[in-house]
């Protein structure tokens, strides 16, 4: 058994086509994100990866939608995520493939 702390990982992601990472592969991606309150967060989309998203606690807006502790919900390619984080939140994140193809970006 292979034992790896969060916090050796970069920024949350602990599987993927990456390093550090406690499983490899290029299939897909998953991540552990904390966002306090308020957190700036550039505006991104992906060109090939999907993205689904476990809301685990807190709440937020994506594309002018209240989220709340329970949602899933799923980005494909090109669909723009703006989030603004109302309060603390915890999120599982899922990207397949793993690649990286996110473009970010800055609404003026």
């Amino acid at each position: 058994m292979k034992v790896n702390r969060i916090e050796n990982m970069k920024g949350g992601w602990f599987v993927g086509n990456f390093e550090p990472t406690a499983y490899k592969t290029p299939e897909f991606e998953v991540s552990y994100k904390v966002h306090p309150e308020g957190e700036k967060w550039d505006f991104h989309y992906h060109t090939e990866v999907t993205e689904i998203n476990y809301l685990i606690r807190g709440e937020m807006t994506l594309q002018n939608r209240l989220l709340t502790s329970g949602d899933i919900f799923t980005l494909e390619p090109f669909e723009i995520a703006d989030p603004e984080f109302l309060t603390n939140c915890e999120i599982i994140c899922v990207k397949t493939p793993s690649a990286n193809d996110k473009i970010n970006f800055k609404i003026k």
